[in-house]
């Protein structure tokens, strides 16, 4: 495996090692010990999957107790994979970062907890797995607005075409009014 920095600190790229031939393919998407020595020493308690269609987007989501360390990865199609640094410690503070994740790149994310994170489905549908350090708590998730201009995401959405939002996610806080983490 191959862990990578990223301008957003304590988030990592991995791109693990994939052995393939005719049958298939084989790859390892969780070893504790070279996660560990990498600067990721995490306990998950909780593993989750979604399926959505084009250009759905969810996100940007955090909770403010039980936050939650998310490992990411997709199954099957692609997203565009975006966080939001929201420690105020952090030398990246307030920025953004997002990267493509695919079922024909095979990369995962390690967003750290005090982090939004979200997702826009840019293939005509995704598969979007992930593991979790905590448990979701619904009374103590925020949604950060996914079109907050202080922030000011450039999601690939083609021109003219909105995304998919759930209820919760069109009604997002600003960067001003969501809470932040030391």
């Amino acid at each position: 495996m191959k862990f990578h920095t990223t301008p957003i600190a304590d988030v990592v790229l991995i791109e693990p090692q994939v052995f393939g031939d005719e049958r298939g393919f084989f790859m390892e998407t969780w070893q504790a010990e070279k996660f560990k020595a990498a600067g990721v020493d995490a306990q998950f308690v909780q593993d989750n999957q979604s399926r959505s269609t084009q250009w759905t987007l969810r996100g940007m989501h955090l909770q403010v107790e039980h936050t939650q360390g998310k490992l990411v990865r997709v199954t099957a199609g692609t997203v565009f994979d975006v966080v939001v640094d929201l420690r105020r410690s952090s030398p990246s503070f307030g920025r953004w970062w997002g990267t493509d994740l695919s079922d024909q790149n095979r990369h995962m994310l390690w967003v750290p907890p005090g982090l939004a994170h979200g997702i826009l489905i840019v293939s005509p549908s995704a598969d979007f797995v992930y593991k979790c350090t905590d448990i979701y708590s619904p009374v103590h998730e925020r949604t950060l607005a996914w079109n907050d201009a202080t922030v000011g995401i450039q999601w690939p959405l083609p021109p003219g075409v909105s995304p998919n939002l759930s209820s919760k996610d069109a009604t997002g806080r600003s960067f001003a009014a969501i809470e932040k983490f030391s």
